[in-house]
């Protein structure tokens, strides 16, 4: 496994990676260009990529503009292995090192990835859009999650 920064010429394994999870399926895949994800991972924030055998099978989006994660997702074959988790934490890492204001995410209720934040230490603030969770995680407990 070899996590790395995500770069222009795996947009494209991006792409596949989110139109291929079974939860939080987008309504319209059109609406994620391949234009936006250059912009999130250059100018608005960063993005991270998990390679096994040369294959992007996993990514994470930082969105510094909007204090918010634009995306985490792991193709479903390799769910389980631990990637979202390293996903995760390197992009909050990195995220508090730029700045200690709170981030924000929303996901739909009842799914893994509203499970697996809640035990990352986010906290539900809310609702947002159309029925998804807002979840929280602040600068003092993203660095006190250890103690």
């Amino acid at each position: 496994m070899i996590f790395r920064t995500a770069t222009k010429a795996d947009i494209a394994e991006i792409q596949i990676i989110r139109n291929s999870v079974k939860e939080n399926i987008l309504s319209n895949p059109d609406l994620v260009t391949d234009t936006d994800c250059l912009d999130y991972i250059t100018k608005r924030g960063k993005g991270w990529v998990c390679e096994i055998e040369n294959k992007v099978v996993g990514f994470s989006i930082v969105d510094l503009k909007e204090n918010n994660v634009w995306a985490l997702f792991v193709h479903p074959t390799y769910d389980k292995k631990g990637i979202g988790r390293q996903l995760h934490d390197k992009m909050l890492n990195w995220y508090f090192n730029q700045t200690d204001k709170s981030i924000w995410l929303s996901t739909t209720p009842n799914t893994r990835a509203d499970l697996f934040y809640r035990k990352s230490g986010w906290i539900e603030i809310g609702v947002y859009g159309d029925g998804e969770i807002k979840f929280e995680m602040t600068f003092k407990r993203w660095i006190n999650r250890n103690c």
